[in-house]
């Protein structure tokens, strides 16, 4: 058998690519948000930072809080028909 060629982000050019208005310095206000457990949110990846970043498939869903994990969030997602756990960093997040 072969080996699968590629990570988590193969495929991605265009999925994790910033526009130009968006592209500089991250805001720390945006780095160090706070989030409630149960609330809703997006999870929007923040190509720059690869720190705590989901895989890319999970890009533009919604999910809500379920905890947190040291500086990072879990989130419970729906996938078809079962629920997931993502662990996000809060750069990655939005609120809805």
């Amino acid at each position: 058998m072969v080996q699968r060629i590629g990570g988590n982000r193969r495929k991605t050019r265009s999925k994790l690519r910033k526009s130009v208005r968006t592209r500089g310095k991250i805001s720390v206000t945006k780095y160090s948000q706070k989030f409630d457990v149960g609330e809703a949110v997006y999870l929007v990846a923040e190509p720059a930072v690869q720190k705590g970043m989901f895989h890319p498939r999970f890009h533009g869903k919604a999910g809500i809080v379920e905890g947190k994990q040291g500086s990072n969030y879990c989130i419970k997602i729906k996938d078809g028909k079962k629920t997931k756990t993502l662990i996000s960093h809060p750069i990655h997040l939005k609120k809805q």
